[in-house]
């Protein structure tokens, strides 16, 4: 019923959890715990459906349709809510207490493990929920319940990794967790093991937390580590942090005298180059890496497949002079599209996107993850080319710029702007 994580398989925990298995056995150091299989999930859904349709003929589909009992376009919500609210299993909740135990109950992380998440033509970055600073069983157990219910969420419909128009049958989707001990990290970033290994090793930095940087909140600092351990570096202004307080993760600001400063100095760099070496070795191929240090110790949070090349090494942010208005940023996501400009703020204004349009946005967090589907481009103030919104750009391969100061005040709404993510330029109309 509980998988400790290095005995984790992709075939009955997910890929996330299969790679974070399969890490461990081979040495390389990943924080310690366990996994909630496939078939507890599986479980869980059947035992939902049954509250939702008592029919006995359902005993004889192990996994079936949602579509059959619930009908309509809200269907996939029905399911999702009723797999997040009903009460786990008495033996499984009993199993998550032990392991728990077993860790020395700390905070904890609790991250999906889908079965099409993390493979090598998809990341589904974003795509499904994850909690950091989780304590308690009953936080977990909680926890547990919402990335089950994520597999059905608004983020995944017509995703190819999730329910719904596009995804995979039901009867092929299945969620695993994954529970590790939660690590109060110094920094935080994501690194690309290239396919060529003439190519250099990109690495994306900033203070705290993991997520201001997967998810796009803070431009990092970017390095590029060549085979010969010679280190290219662009360091960014980082206002922010995000770390745990207790059971809550507080976003702050970082102090004057660190945003300017380099997070990582180049012997670091060098040294996350030779593990994502190591990385790229034991899982066969290039690698999404994120990674965390703590206590002065790296380590690593996830390593998936690299699903799209990225663009050559980023012109340095920043907007031209008044002279020539074309705004600059952090190349994202290869080539040019020109369309109408669409200022998003907030989940308010999501709306009133239409497919063509150009996203403009300060960044994108997961659940921007559908306009992603209907745009035509994308601009950002903040974040950078391995966050999760470049990510997506480069799978469903629409031009990005990233880390563009003030682009929802320069650029307006409706008005038609032009967007090159091969140079890292945003060009208005008439200008």
């Amino acid at each position: 019923m509980i998988v400790p994580l290095r005995s984790a398989v992709t075939g009955t925990c997910g890929g996330k959890a299969g790679a974070l298995g399969a890490l461990l056995r081979a040495g390389l150091p990943v924080p310690d715990g366990f996994v909630v299989p496939f078939a507890a999930y599986r479980a869980a859904y059947r035992a939902a459906v049954r509250d939702l349709d008592p029919d006995p003929d359902l005993d004889s589909d192990p996994d079936p349709d949602p579509e059959r009992f619930t009908g309509g376009p809200d269907r996939l919500d029905v399911v999702r809510r009723a797999i997040g609210t009903r009460p786990v299993h008495a033996a499984l909740a009993g199993a998550l207490g032990r392991a728990l135990d077993g860790l020395g109950d700390p905070s904890v992380a609790v991250r999906s493990s889908a079965a099409h998440e993390d493979t090598g033509s998809a990341s589904a970055a974003g795509l499904h929920d994850s909690f950091l600073a989780v304590r308690g069983a009953g936080a977990v157990t909680d926890a547990v319940r919402a990335c089950w219910a994520s597999l059905f969420g608004p983020r995944t419909v017509g995703h190819p990794g999730g329910s719904g128009r596009g995804g995979p049958p039901f009867a092929d989707l299945a969620m695993a967790v994954l529970v590790q001990r939660h690590l109060d990290a110094e920094v935080s970033g994501v690194m690309f093991t290239p396919a060529d290994p003439n190519d250099p090793v990109r690495i994306e930095a900033s203070w705290g937390l993991g997520p201001s940087v997967v998810g796009g909140t803070v431009t990092p600092d970017a390095y590029r580590v060549a085979g010969d351990g010679s280190v290219i570096r662009t360091v960014a202004r980082k206002r922010t942090r995000l770390d745990r307080h207790g059971r809550r993760l507080v976003t702050s600001d970082v102090p004057a005298r660190d945003r300017d400063r380099p997070v990582i100095d180049d012997a670091t760099a060098v040294l996350l180059a030779g593990l994502g070496g190591q990385i790229a070795a034991v899982r066969g191929g290039p690698q999404d890496v994120e990674w965390a240090i703590a206590g002065g110790r790296p380590w690593v949070l996830q390593a998936r497949p690299v699903t799209a090349a990225l663009p050559e090494w980023p012109s340095p942010a920043g907007r031209a002079p008044a002279a020539a208005p074309t705004l600059t940023g952090t190349p994202g996501s290869r080539g040019v599209v020109t369309g109408p400009a669409r200022i998003v703020r907030g989940l308010g204004d999501f709306a009133r996107v239409h497919p063509g349009d150009v996203l403009v946005c300060p960044f994108t967090d997961p659940a921007w993850t559908p306009l992603l589907r209907i745009a035509a481009g994308v601009v950002t103030e903040t974040g950078g080319v391995l966050s999760h919104a470049a990510i997506v750009a480069r799978e469903h391969g629409i031009p990005a710029v990233l880390g563009v100061p003030d682009a929802t005040g320069t650029l307006h709404d409706g008005g038609t702007v032009t967007v090159d993510g091969t140079a890292g330029t945003v060009t208005a109309a008439g200008t």
